[in-house]
């Protein structure tokens, strides 16, 4: 799409937010919270001021009934509804008496400080508990909105909260907003408090990444905020730690249109796709390292000499390295992974011989593991995760992008090995697994069938040529049904579950002994797959 085009599709969905009033009694148009809050497109009344109203009333109820007294921090990223969102929900928040801080450098905010200066309060006043707020469709396309809600815990909501949320803020919309509060924006911005959400983050990366290494070892490094809100965190560490880091694209603009399409030719800001990522690839070799965060800066991409590493890869570099650099941490902490994410992760865990934590798809599943201090790590296998401090201590309950690509900068300046490297001789100890997502078209009925799979009803004895040792419909981690089912043998494993938005289902799979008996799973995925969801 040309720069004109974008801008007057762009002020479409801006005329849009505010004059489509969405249709409670169409479901698509009701409030719904999935795995990362209430998202959609202010031109199919999706995400509209109206939906923004119902939800920030819903969560100032919240805040009631959960005893929270404490501020709430207030953050949106460069997404062009996510501005006038943030001001409606500064608005009705205010008018409900909430103390909203908001950042001091009237900038935008990525959802990592919002859970860092959520739970650096809470630790400080826990008499006062302070919560978040994050407008933020992620790295969805530039004409998209989100919002999510971060309770005290500092990360995503589990799913009770949400579903208070979602069913309080549905009333609202049903009743035509009668019940919700609001003031004037200029009202709103001077009861607000200000707040430094880059500063109070920033100046204590040292406690969770070994910020000196990465200084005295003189890489050059790349980075590339894909027009969002890590822009003015690089800038800043770069500042502080004498980093040589050059921020290869620092423009911020709400149509993404420097943004090179993704692999299906919609403008996606999603760090771990090679198509997107096209403008940082390209230059690769001018740096020793170099990183891509999405808009809300939540999510990482590593790119070293062997281009963009591949986010399950990375996951599994990350947590050999932190255990065996993490000397002050507790042998006991667990280390957690969904059950989509590479079993080479189970294989560099049990040689550490530390306990794994599977759980479901979702970052949610991390959240308390991480807040109370016995999770190390929590990762998924579309490029988040965050990690303990050095001391062992909570950082950020939130996917870190940020601190995942830090980390990427630590590794080489300690081990001198980019993650490329080191990734190469993981394979070499453990076995180099194949590992690809294939999306099948299906029903609503075909969908509904996933909730009620057992192992039982599969009579499956092998898969892909190899005994299966294993059938779950349950995550061992937490015992959370998973939606769908997973499938192991020694040599390979592959999991079934729908699409939460689109009309398909998605299948994992991975194989340690090559592409052909990779493709052999995924064949024998769907057509089990066909025959159990018919027969359902």
């Amino acid at each position: 799409m040309k720069k004109d085009e974008a801008t007057m599709s762009i002020e479409a969905v801006l005329r849009a937010f505010h004059a489509i009033r969405p249709d409670p009694g169409k479901i698509e148009q009701r409030v719904s919270f999935g795995t990362s809050g209430h998202r959609g497109s202010s031109l199919l009344g999706t995400f509209n001021e109206a939906h923004i109203c119902a939800i920030a009333q819903a969560v100032a109820d919240y805040r009631v009934q959960a005893g929270y007294t404490g501020p709430l921090f207030l953050g949106h990223d460069t997404h062009a509804l996510s501005r006038p969102a943030w001001e409606v929900a500064l608005e009705v928040l205010s008018a409900n008496g909430v103390e909203v801080c908001i950042d001091s450098r009237a900038g935008v905010v990525a959802t990592p400080l919002i859970s860092r200066a959520i739970l650096q309060h809470n630790t400080q006043q826990a008499e006062q508990l302070a919560d978040g707020l994050i407008i933020t469709p992620s790295h969805n396309p530039p004409e998209d909105g989100g919002i999510k809600y971060n309770p005290a815990h500092g990360g995503p909501a589990e799913g009770g909260v949400t579903s208070w949320i979602e069913q309080q803020a549905n009333r609202y919309l049903e009743q035509g907003l009668k019940g919700v509060k609001r003031v004037s924006l200029a009202n709103a911005q001077e009861q607000a408090q200000a707040y430094d959400f880059v500063e109070a983050y920033v100046a204590e990366l040292g406690r969770v990444v070994d910020m000196q290494a990465i200084a005295a070892s003189g890489l050059k490094l790349g980075v590339d905020p894909m027009g969002g809100t890590a822009l003015p965190v690089w800038q800043a560490v770069a500042e502080r730690y004498g980093l040589d880091l050059t921020i290869v694209n620092a423009e911020q603009d709400t149509s993404f249109a420097f943004m090179p399409p993704d692999h299906d030719g919609k403008i996606r800001m999603d760090c771990s796709s090679t198509a997107a990522m096209a403008n940082l690839l390209a230059i690769k070799d001018r740096f020793d390292l170099a990183f891509g965060n999405d808009p809300d800066a939540d999510r990482h991409g590593i790119v070293d000499t062997f281009g963009l590493m591949n986010p399950n890869h990375f996951l599994a570099v990350c947590i050999d390295y932190l255990l065996g650099h993490r000397p002050e941490w507790s042998n006991t902490l667990k280390v957690g992974k969904t059950l989509v994410s590479s079993s080479l992760i189970d294989r560099v865990v049990a040689r550490h011989g530390r306990e794994l934590y599977e759980v479901p798809v979702g970052f949610k599943w991390f959240v308390e593991g991480l807040h109370r201090g016995w999770l190390a790590f929590g990762g998924e296998e579309s490029a988040g995760a965050s990690f303990l401090t050095r001391s062992g201590q909570p950082w950020s309950t939130d996917k870190d992008g940020i601190i995942l690509c830090l980390l990427a900068a630590e590794i080489t300046a300690v081990t001198g090995k980019t993650p490329g490297e080191y990734y190469r001789e993981l394979v070499l100890r453990h076995g180099e697994p194949r590992y690809r997502r294939v999306d099948t078209p299906c029903s609503p009925e075909q969908k509904a069938a996933f909730k009620h799979l057992s192992p039982e009803a599969l009579s499956i004895d092998s898969l892909a040529g190899d005994p299966v040792s294993d059938v779950l419909v349950a995550a061992p981690g937490n015992q959370e049904a998973i939606g769908g089912l997973k499938v192991i043998t020694e040599n390979g494993w592959f999991a079934a579950r729908p699409s939460g938005t689109e009309a398909l289902y998605k299948v994992y799979a991975e194989s340690f002994t090559g592409e052909e008996h990779l493709e052999a799973l995924i064949e024998a995925a769907q057509s089990l797959m066909d025959r159990v969801l018919v027969a359902e």
